[in-house]
């Protein structure tokens, strides 16, 4: 494969993306931004990204959106951090009401060695 089909096909599976990660129902939440949320989601099970999700736990997968650029995940990102926690919990539970961690329907099993 050419170095530009190795970059084209590395692009066309880029998923701009806001998510929100819980530690449990109604528990601490994290909002991120990510290209690809299959990694990073996996990488905070994994606690290998140390911090704020590593040491509260917050590891579930409840909420994610897919937009069509980066610019337009990161403004959403920085709107909803700004939001109030009730309008997160509204937003969850819009289409999430049990909160389950939805790591597994989104991505299957994903055991991508570190």
């Amino acid at each position: 494969m050419e170095t530009a089909e190795v970059f084209l096909s590395m692009a066309e599976n880029k998923d701009p993306c806001v998510y929100i990660l819980a530690s449990k129902l109604y528990g601490t939440l994290y909002i991120g931004v990510t290209s690809d949320v299959c990694s990073r989601v996996s990488l905070h099970k994994q606690k290998y990204l140390k911090g704020f999700t590593a040491k509260y736990g917050v590891d579930k997968l409840v909420y994610y959106e897919i937009h069509n650029s980066m610019e337009e995940a990161i403004k959403r990102e920085k709107q909803l951090k700004e939001w109030r926690r009730a309008w997160k919990i509204q937003l969850i539970e819009e289409d999430n009401p049990h909160w389950l961690d939805l790591f597994a329907a989104k991505c299957g099993r994903f055991d991508r060695p570190l």
